[in-house]
């Protein structure tokens, strides 16, 4: 007897590929998952928020579904930028987040069985001055609002002088402040909704974090109410991925699985990744832990296993800074199907390991490889695509064209773009890097030619850039009948 369609309405943080187009991949892995998501021109940008109240009407609209995956920024703010930008009052927000509940609400009274999953982030604080997904200020003023976030924080937990206390312009400051407070108001909102039973489970998610600042001890703050009320709730290092891991936790339900997790470099899982606040180790077991209620981690009689090609002493940085690892090792021959998640660098692939990937020829049992952005970005993008198909193919629903389409879109966009093109094709200041790009797509193909030998399957590309910009780009892969 056929199991009935598994059916997802899913909200993403925003209109990128990384957040809305996987999305669409991932569950294609899996023929029983039937995706419901607002059309991507409903979704904020970099610069345009999101249309909030047609995200509202098409959530109200909506056939009965088991699952309801919510990034709460894209209702509250109009989407992950939106939410540092917003200029709107906390009492405005709060009367879109009533609206939310009240079809919530209709929702689970129409399907009792509904599982509602939501995610929040909590304001990230970039140490640089970079405007680009910030207000105007902070071109000048992002690393001295870091500084003084970071030592009124430190200066609290280990009762110091704060050195920066003042520096910064008495509106720019209060601005900010305000912001932050709003923010973390909607926050708390949100756990008195989940008291109510409105979600099932929520996270709050830390994005570029440290050892302190205002933003980690808000989340402090939450996970202590969390704590208190014992409530169905977690605070968790992480952004882009976390609405992934929720679409597979409802997806996974019950399911047990066994899961052997190897790393390059053992000795060195207890280091901190760039823009993270926790080890290795723990970011893999809190990525784990959140996709799959019912994972056990152990190398006896394991199901699957996960490499994680971690660094030795510290991460390295394809963006913004010139150290860079390169895996020198070799990698171990799986018993079990496996996943790859690439650590070693932030921000893109080690060109060592996908050599010795490509040598080789490990594709057979290759259930995921990621490698872009932060560690928690990549091990949960890794882990969710591998699990899903890990029980797409134990359970006969497996979809292998939308799975190796899938593997090249990764390897094209972590490995060829993020690891490689994006540097050679980045010129003078000057140049405009969408130009470059159009211009330089030959630059690909050495990285495409080694993929279809690595994959066995000729395909066509279309490169964009979807936020006119470098740091992410949209590829869409066209091959088979």
């Amino acid at each position: 007897m056929k199991t009935p369609e598994f059916k997802i309405a899913f909200v993403p943080i925003d209109n990128r590929p990384i957040t809305y187009l996987l999305t669409e991949q991932i569950t294609d892995i899996d023929n029983n998952l039937k995706l419901f998501m607002p059309k991507r021109e409903l979704l904020g940008g970099l610069i345009k928020p999101s249309n909030i109240n047609a995200v509202l009407d098409w959530l109200q609209n909506l056939e009965t579904v088991n699952l309801i995956v919510l990034s709460l920024d894209t209702i509250a703010y109009g989407g992950l930028v939106s939410s540092r930008r917003c200029p709107e009052t906390y009492e405005e927000i709060k009367t879109r987040i009533l609206k939310l509940k009240e079809i919530l609400k209709l929702k689970k009274k129409e399907n009792p069985n509904l599982k509602i999953y939501a995610t929040s982030s909590i304001m990230r604080i970039s140490n640089n001055n970079i405007n680009e997904e910030e207000k105007e200020y902070w071109n000048k003023w992002g690393k001295r609002i870091f500084s003084y976030s970071y030592y009124q924080h430190k200066s609290r937990v280990l009762k110091e002088y704060n050195c920066v206390y003042n520096i910064i312009p008495n509106d720019i400051l209060e601005d900010y402040l305000d912001t932050r407070k709003r923010n973390f108001e909607i926050n708390k909102f949100y756990l008195e909704l989940l008291k109510e039973e409105i979600f099932n489970y929520l996270v709050f998610s830390k994005d570029d974090t440290g050892e302190f600042g205002l933003n980690v001890e808000e989340a402090n703050f939450l996970e202590d109410l969390i704590k208190k009320e014992n409530l169905p709730a977690i605070v968790k290092t992480g952004a882009d991925e976390i609405p992934l891991g929720l679409l597979l936790r409802g997806i996974s339900g019950d399911k047990k699985v066994k899961i052997d997790v190897i790393f390059s470099h053992p000795e060195s899982k207890n280091l901190i990744s760039r823009y993270e606040d926790i080890s290795i180790e723990k970011c893999v077991l809190a990525q784990i832990n959140l996709g799959v209620k019912n994972a056990e981690i152990t190398n006896i009689n394991p199901d699957i296993t996960l490499f994680v090609n971690n660094f030795q002493n510290l991460q390295g940085e394809l963006v913004f800074l010139d150290s860079i690892n390169e895996f020198n090792g070799k990698i171990p021959k799986f018993e079990t199907p496996y996943i790859i998640a690439d650590v070693s660098n932030a921000n893109g692939s080690d060109n060592g390991l996908i050599e010795e990937i490509f040598k080789n020829g490990l594709n057979g049992n290759l259930l995921a490889y990621s490698g872009y952005n932060t560690s928690a970005n990549t091990i949960g993008s890794a882990l969710i695509i591998g699990l899903i198909s890990y029980f797409a193919k134990k359970e006969g629903t497996f979809n292998e064209k939308a799975h190796k389409k899938l593997l090249i879109t990764r390897f094209l966009d972590d490995w060829g773009y993020q690891a490689n093109v994006r540097k050679i094709i980045q010129k003078r200041e000057d140049k405009n890097f969408i130009e470059e790009l159009e211009l330089n797509l030959d630059k690909f193909k050495p990285f495409e030619d080694k993929i279809k030998n690595f994959t066995k399957e000729d395909f066509n590309v279309k490169y964009i850039l979807p936020w006119k910009r470098s740091f992410e780009i949209e590829i869409e892969v066209d091959y088979g009948n």
